[in-house]
């Protein structure tokens, strides 16, 4: 009997010790669940009302807050802002609530929300913790990849159309979209709608047959991918001007964002796969080319000789050389493998917007708003020969011994690369031809308008094969919103991309 008792009361220890753990483990959990991250809840809120004050370049009152460092700093005013005094809290808490517009964050604009606020005071009450990796980190790179707005299920407007592209061995056709990729055949059916991307989107890429995109649930051992892998996958290049922006690689069976890369704090403007695949190029409005590697998802090289906007950007054929073009003016060639830069062309004395490296990477043809196609020498930055368009000429499509320019004259311009003439004028726009691509095949072209037109074409002669409006009727596969979409908002301003 005293056997059992004892055994009974050892019974009785474990259970009271066990239920002690499982409600700590709550309660562990639950702390955790109610604990205010910094990266994920504070920084989108600072990052969305209060950085464009008082980042590097304009930092009123001396203060700054585009990285963690910087926010825990004081500005002119020397007090500490995360500090918590027994009469008047942290300072900074207390210039997003003051009553006097004066001194009152954010200027000049709304004061932030109720819960905005509430989340900034629940995280310097709970401590003011940073939970990211390095506190210099500027906030776009901290926040992690956010899920975007839900497109409207049928759009209040057409959306011009600043990215277009064939996929890879079939018919269909991939356009941008409010906050989505539209998909459709060459007569005009939607067939798909893919959300989750940036409120517009400026390139749509896929994958060289030779080589898949690695994605993040891919196994260390895995360095390349099938045919049919490849097949489906599509690579985006998105953003919001002036806050954010990112390359997302989407998985087109199940929809999802299997890779987030090269975020920034502007919009990815262009991109382009090095010919094996095993490197992605990728160009943005923060003056920047980052070079990835696609098997480890990794920034390899990032280049920083731009002043402005980097447009667009190609590889040579051998995958030897990298060719930019910016809104600073100039056209730059650059080797691949070290980032030197070798070359840079001043000639159209106005903004470039489309580049180009001829097969045999001695010479280059780009475009801008000098309304012409220039030829010029990777060696010496020489001009060879011009070819005038008739409006500014934005990102050229190859296609054997021709290029071709969409031109704000409404019209897509077929160039013939060995009689440096044009060949072929694609008429019929009511509006700016923003965007062009060829079929993998070289039997057909689309384009795409500022007025939301697409329009397939016969590359061979021009002639017309099929046009509609990239409006959505419907709500197809994609998560929509009800009515209008709800998150980021386009301007509808007719300015050059």
């Amino acid at each position: 009997m005293k056997r059992f008792f004892q055994c009974h009361q050892q019974w009785l220890r474990t259970e009271v010790i066990m239920t002690t753990i499982v409600f700590l483990m709550v309660g562990v959990v639950a702390a955790e669940e109610s604990r205010v991250s910094f990266k994920r809840d504070v920084a989108p809120i600072f990052l969305e009302n209060c950085v464009a004050c008082h980042d590097a370049k304009k930092a009123e009152g001396g203060y700054r807050i585009d990285t963690f460092t910087e926010l825990s700093k004081p500005g002119d005013s020397g007090v500490m802002p995360l500090k918590v005094s027994k009469d008047d809290g942290a300072e900074l808490l207390r210039r997003l609530t003051v009553e006097d517009s004066f001194e009152r964050m954010p200027a000049e604009t709304d004061a932030l929300t109720a819960d905005q606020i509430k989340v900034v005071a629940d995280w310097i009450g709970q401590g003011a913790m940073f939970d990211g990796d390095d506190p210099d980190t500027r906030l776009p790179f901290v926040i992690p990849p956010m899920e975007h707005p839900a497109s409207p299920a049928i759009y209040p407007a057409p959306l011009q159309v600043t990215a277009i592209a064939f996929s890879t061995g079939s018919d269909l056709v991939f356009s941008g979209g409010y906050n989505e990729i539209l998909v459709w055949d060459t007569q005009g059916n939607l067939q798909d709608r893919i959300g989750n991307v940036g409120q517009q989107t400026y390139a749509i890429a896929f994958p060289p047959l030779s080589s898949g995109v690695q994605t993040k649930k891919s196994g260390d051992g895995d360095s390349g991918a099938s045919q049919s892998a490849v097949e489906r996958q599509v690579v985006v290049a998105s953003g919001r001007p002036g806050f954010a922006g990112d390359v997302r690689v989407i998985d087109l069976a199940s929809h999802e964002v299997t890779a987030v890369l090269a975020a920034c704090d502007d919009v990815v403007l262009d991109l382009a796969f090095r010919p094996d695949g095993k490197k992605l190029a990728v160009a943005s409005a923060d003056k920047t080319i980052r070079i990835i590697d696609m098997e480890t998802l990794k920034v390899q090289k990032t280049l920083l000789s731009h002043a402005d906007f980097v447009n667009a950007i190609a590889w040579s054929k051998d995958g030897t050389k990298l060719v930019s073009a910016s809104r600073d003016k100039s056209a730059k060639v650059f080797n691949a493998e070290t980032g030197q830069l070798l070359i840079s062309y001043q000639g159209h004395g106005n903004a470039v917007r489309g580049v180009f490296m001829l097969p045999d990477g001695k010479q280059v043809v780009s475009t801008g708003n000098d309304n012409k196609v220039h030829r010029w020498n990777v060696s010496d930055a020489k001009k060879i020969a011009e070819v005038a368009i008739g409006g500014e000429g934005y990102r050229i499509a190859a296609a054997g011994d021709f290029a071709f320019v969409p031109s704000s004259d409404n019209k897509l311009v077929k160039v013939d690369l060995k009689k440096n003439q044009v060949a072929t004028e694609f008429k019929g726009h009511a509006d700016w031809v923003l965007c062009s691509a060829v079929q993998s095949d070289h039997t057909k072209v689309a384009t795409g308008s500022h007025d939301g037109e697409i329009r397939v074409w016969n590359l061979a002669d021009g002639t017309l094969v099929s046009s509609w409006i990239a409006r959505p009727t419907g709500a197809g596969k994609v998560k929509t919103s009800e009515t209008e979409a709800d998150g980021d908002k386009t301007v509808d301003a007719k300015t050059s991309p």
